[in-house]
C-alpha cells in the first residue's frame, strides 16, 4: 500500500494494520508529494469514469466494480498518451 506521509499513515495504529495484513508499506519521499501523482490520477479516473456513474448497494457490489475497472483500465482502455495502446500492450510492446 502506498500512501503519503500524512499522520493517519504514519501512526503505530495504521503501521499494525498494515502489518496484520501483511501488507508491505511504501511511503513518498520528505518534500516530494509528486511520488503520489500517477495513483492520485488513476483514482481520479476511477471515480470519474465508473465510481460516481452507478450506485452501489453493498461493498461487494464496489469491489466487484474495482476489480473490473482495474483490469479494464489495465487491458482495454485505450490511451492516447500510450500512442493507443492500453497499458498492458504499451508495457509488452517496450519489453
Amino acid at each position: 500500500i502506498h500512501s503519503d506521509r500524512g499522520f493517519q499513515y504514519t501512526s503505530h495504529g495504521f503501521k499494525r494494520r498494515i502489518d496484520e495484513a501483511k501488507m508491505t508499506h511504501s511511503m513518498s519521499r520528505v518534500g516530494k508529494c509528486i511520488d503520489n501523482g500517477p495513483m492520485e490520477s488513476f483514482w481520479g479516473t476511477l471515480k470519474c469514469e465508473k465510481y460516481y456513474l452507478h450506485r452501489y448497494e453493498t461493498f461487494e457490489e464496489l469491489k466487484k466494480a474495482i476489480d473490473e475497472y482495474i483490469y479494464f483500465y489495465n487491458n482495454e482502455r485505450y490511451q492516447e498518451r500510450l500512442n493507443g495502446l492500453s497499458p498492458n500492450e504499451y508495457r509488452a510492446k517496450a519489453a
